[in-house]
């Protein structure tokens, strides 16, 4: 070889990234809890000791069955990433106030071990954890899962029907919706003052939460705008058909866990696209599916559903939307 081939610097180029932003899985679930942290101040406002009860009792609980289960699979305990956490508070977040707490531990487990760590742990689970422990707690306890106690009464607590639950009831009686969504009625959705689980009546205290993920940079906004944007559209069109038995847009972003999905739920990395134009479509897809379901279907809300349906299909949006290789032609 020649000298100057002996002297020249050798560089090996590796596979990307070739940079880091620092961003890690603690991090960023540590920036979901701070997110959460206003909408949790509100449910202990509006429903006082059982909201603290639920969320305290599905983060221990998720803590401690990851644990378990991680251990009992040979695995690295692995809850310092504070995943589990995350989950216990969103699981909580999905709950009516007065479920009992063993029902909630159930929900736990069915998040932690079989939407998560049967899948291989955080990065592998095709579907929300959280919801699939909601959504398995909705069809084994029906009653308990839609006993929706109103703070109102003070010490006496009374039972009512959330206002999904109430506008479907009516319609499907044939008879006009007990209560008038006027600005007034819009103000108190906003703030709160509504009955439903106990982390998604307080759309003011979800949208705080969402513009410091937006600023962290730990979400995109072309999911939530585009999921709210089409359920806006889709009730909008039914309302203007005919009014008498539709609500218009404005309740149906405000009732429910619409922006509670949109901005936690809808978000989540792993069970969805990752390209901007598959995040587009998965947006549209839940909202058309959530208001299939509230209109259609034989329950009133239809967020988790639809969120889960579109987990379901994120592999084939992914595959649909892959950029193409640069200088490959496209097939």
């Amino acid at each position: 070889m020649s000298e100057e081939t002996n002297n020249s610097q050798q560089y090996v180029v590796s596979s990307s990234p070739h940079t880091h932003s620092g961003a890690s899985v603690r991090n960023i679930m540590l920036d979901v809890i701070i997110a959460t942290i206003p909408a949790m101040l509100m449910s202990f406002w509006f429903f006082g000791f059982n909201a603290f009860r639920l969320i305290a009792v599905c983060v221990i609980s998720c803590v401690i069955i990851e644990a378990l289960c991680r251990k009992a699979m040979g695995r690295n305990v692995g809850i310092t990433d504070l995943s589990a956490v995350v989950t216990g508070i969103l699981l909580a977040f999905n709950l009516p106030p007065g479920l009992p707490s063993w029902m909630a531990v159930v929900g736990s487990f069915f998040a932690i071990v079989i939407a998560k760590q049967l899948f291989g742990g955080i990065g592998y689970n095709p579907f929300n954890p959280a919801l699939i422990g909601r959504v398995v707690l909705l069809i084994s306890f029906t009653g308990p899962m839609t006993t929706w106690s109103s703070w109102q009464a003070g010490p006496d607590m009374i039972t009512t029907a959330t206002p999904l639950g109430i506008v479907k009831m009516a319609f499907a009686a044939g008879q006009k919706v007990p209560f008038c969504f006027d600005s007034i009625m819009i103000k108190r959705f906003f703030i709160g003052d509504i009955n439903g689980c106990i982390g998604e009546v307080s759309t003011a205290a979800l949208l705080a939460g969402g513009i410091y993920l937006l600023m962290r940079r730990c979400i995109s906004w072309h999911v939530p705008v585009f999921y709210a944007g089409t359920v806006a559209v889709f009730s909008g069109i039914l309302w203007k058909i005919n009014p008498a038995l539709n609500m218009p847009p404005s309740f149906h972003i405000l009732a429910g866990g619409l922006v509670l999905g949109a901005i936690f739920m809808a978000t989540d990395m792993v069970t969805t696209p990752v390209t901007k134009k598959g995040l587009i479509i998965f947006g549209i897809g839940c909202g058309i599916l959530t208001m299939i379901i509230r209109k259609w279907g034989g329950y009133p809300e239809g967020v988790s559903f639809a969120i889960l349906l579109m987990n379901a299909v994120t592999p084939l949006i992914n595959k649909a939307t892959r950029p193409r290789v640069f200088g490959a032609k496209k097939s």
